[in-house]
């Protein structure tokens, strides 16, 4: 058992302190929500009244915060002057690379441990235990933290250096985001041209279109697997989720000096669709906006 304090309960945190506490971990959860403290309760942490409470003879500390700057100023304000040498820091927020290299850097002057390990798979695989982690830093960080990551999900990938994490996981959500544009314009020109859309889907899932957002996420209602195109595009990964991932990537790139003409379509696509008031939406509702075009 491992003592850890969790910030940061929200959609996605919420589950992941329950699955810790669920695998026999000492939880220590804290939020600025107390609906959210509530239900850490009730999954079995001890919800803490503030960062300090919670991190008190913490041996690993696990953040999921909304941005960058929420990161930075949690762990440089907070986290690294309180958190004892040899303490362990996993942030699974998505972040901007710099950042997250910055406040590893910060914290392993004080003589802790930091990694960067952002989560693939949504609200639905973080309340199941399912997620996929792809973990930034050095090996004996990644050592002490893939135990305490593989209690909350399926896969933990060491991805390389500080930074590496988060690296891989906006070129993996600008994949994501490019990707499913892409199928919500074929399944919207297949309408056009008068092809069934659950013939176009048996043909394409098994044929050089397949992809996840084909096969898995499906973004037309009543085809394939049930995904949220099936529930009014309610719940899911929401729009302007995308949009902020998308916006890493293309800052990053821009950083980087890398070429991604796709990705910077496809992020202006879901910019028009979230300043048109879907936010909240699904990112495959995006169908929706296409279809209109």
């Amino acid at each position: 058992m491992t003592s850890i304090a969790f910030i940061g309960l929200g959609n996605m945190g919420g589950g992941m302190a329950a699955n810790l506490a669920k695998a026999g971990h000492d939880v220590r959860a804290y939020d600025l929500s107390e609906a959210a403290l509530d239900r850490a309760r009730t999954a079995g942490c001890l919800a803490a009244l503030s960062v300090e409470e919670a991190v008190a003879g913490a041996e690993a500390i696990v953040t999921m915060l909304p941005a960058g700057t929420h990161v930075d100023q949690v762990w440089r304000d907070q986290l690294i002057p309180l958190a004892t040498p040899g303490t362990l820091l996993m942030d699974c927020s998505t972040i901007d690379v710099a950042t997250a290299r910055a406040v590893a850097e910060a914290a392993a002057t004080r003589g802790l441990l930091a990694v960067d390990a952002p989560v693939s798979g949504g609200i639905a695989a973080a309340n199941a235990g399912t997620l996929t982690f792809m973990v930034g830093g050095t090996d004996a960080a990644f050592a002490r933290a893939e135990p305490i990551l593989s209690a909350m999900g399926k896969s933990v990938i060491h991805a390389g250096a500080v930074g590496a994490g988060q690296a891989a996981k906006i070129c993996n959500n600008m994949i994501l985001g490019a990707t499913m544009a892409a199928t919500c314009e074929a399944f919207v020109l297949a309408e056009k041209l008068e092809l069934d859309a659950g013939r176009f889907f048996d043909i394409a899932s098994v044929s050089s279109g397949q992809s996840w957002s084909m096969t898995s996420y499906c973004p037309v209602p009543g085809v394939g697997p049930e995904t949220p195109a099936d529930r009014d595009y309610q719940g899911g990964f929401a729009a302007q989720l995308m949009l902020k991932d998308l916006k890493l990537a293309m800052d990053a790139a821009d950083g980087a000096g890398a070429a991604t003409p796709m990705g910077k379509r496809a992020a202006e696509l879901y910019q028009r669709f979230v300043d048109d008031g879907n936010g909240t939406l699904d990112f495959s509702g995006l169908i929706r906006m296409l279809a209109k075009d």
